[in-house]
């Protein structure tokens, strides 16, 4: 591998060991482990690692030897169940560009990779994640060992020009050189109201590498359009905390201590039933939008993966009952039962008192948890019919 991307790529084969190392001398991920195990000693914890950590070379190995059982436990302790329709690509050798609405920081790609693996396909997904995120050491090697590279946030615009070419080239090169999947999110950072719509600059990032016209480069990424639903978001109550914060203050900005919260509430939050699903590969469709001028390729490319994203949708009672209480009428009410409205109307009160502000404006919280719930059934709606 060319050493321009050492900066953001994964770690590979023969840097495992050295990551690994560095891992478990850090002193920070020695206390979370110790909150695991508190009545083991370092040296045993250290000691049962190494021996687990036999025999793995690669992120992949890292993956399957250490992740999966952790996301398995995950889906079965939270989550009432997890469903992956993938009939609409090939378990071959074919290699994807996972684009998908965003729901949770660290579950999204981590559920995707398992489903990908239970699946029979030959390989999991390298992972784009911010560098916001990445608040320890610990954190960023941790992530390097689960076949991450680093997108940089926070940059002025030339630095954020410079370091989208990268990405894009390394993207390419992963694609298409290494052979490996790709997940990223549709857009920076995820949408509080689960209003999901792709971001035009992200797909002028991916078409930065590679050759040819802009088509021709998005096609070389085989892009699959991916749709994520949670029936319940566990971090909902801490997005409608976040829009009070906004409405109030509007230079409001979360603090690394709220961005762990949101991490450790979305891991450990009940989510009920999960659903994934595929649309076709975007290369069936995209040479239509050759005729088009330069100007207008990369919105129209975006409006078709957003109604492809919003059909994918598995949408839940509580989404039509979300719907019905926002608009103050009953004209969802076939697809859901009494029972579901007041088990819903009860799970949205119980979500606003977890919310900790000094003037509190429920009514406001109520709605934008409503528009959380109602949203994707408004698109899907529009979608069908488009």
């Amino acid at each position: 591998m060319t050493n321009e991307f050492d900066d953001i790529r994964p770690y590979q084969t023969g840097e495992m060991k050295q990551a690994f190392d560095s891992l478990i001398n850090d002193r920070q991920f020695s206390h979370i482990l110790k909150g695991f195990v508190p009545w083991l000693p370092k040296s045993i914890r250290n000691a049962v690692l190494k021996l687990f950590f036999i025999g793995i070379k690669s992120p992949l190995d890292f993956q399957l030897r250490f992740m999966s059982p952790v996301v398995k436990y995950i889906l079965r302790k939270y989550t009432t169940g997890c469903t992956f329709g993938h009939e609409n690509i090939h378990v071959g050798n074919e290699r994807y560009t996972f684009v998908s609405n965003h729901r949770d920081i660290v579950l999204d790609s981590a559920i995707l990779d398992e489903k990908l693996y239970e699946a029979k396909f030959p390989t999991t997904c390298e992972i784009a994640i911010g560098d916001n995120l990445l608040i320890y050491p610990w954190i960023k090697t941790l992530v390097r060992m689960n076949k991450a590279f680093t997108v940089r946030r926070g940059l002025s615009p030339r630095e954020l020009l410079n370091s989208s070419m990268l990405m894009s080239r390394y993207i390419h090169y992963a694609v298409n050189e290494k052979k490996e999947n790709i997940w990223i999110a549709q857009r920076e950072g995820r949408a509080k109201d689960s209003n999901d719509l792709t971001q035009e600059s992200v797909l002028k990032m991916l078409a930065m590498g590679g050759e040819g016209s802009p088509i021709e480069r998005i096609k070389h990424l085989h892009i699959v359009p991916l749709t994520i639903s949670y029936e319940y978001d566990p971090c909902d109550y801490l997005k409608a905390k976040e829009f009070q914060q906004k409405r109030d203050n509007p230079s409001f900005k979360k603090s690394r201590q709220d961005d762990l919260e949101n991490m450790r509430i979305g891991i450990f939050g009940q989510k009920g039933h999960v659903h994934y699903q595929t649309s076709p590969c975007i290369d069936s469709w995209i040479d239509e939008l050759s005729q088009l001028p330069k100007t207008e390729v990369f919105a129209e490319i975006a409006r078709r993966m957003d109604i492809e994203i919003h059909k994918g949708y598995r949408i839940y009672a509580i989404n039509y009952v979300a719907l019905d209480l926002l608009n103050g009428n009953d004209a969802y009410a076939g697809h859901y039962t009494a029972k579901d409205k007041q088990r819903f109307d009860s799970y949205i009160q119980s979500r606003i008192e977890l919310i900790d502000l000094p003037e509190k404006d429920e009514v406001f919280l109520r709605e934008k948890m409503l528009q959380m719930y109602a949203n994707p059934l408004i698109n899907h709606l529009k979608a069908i019919h488009a």
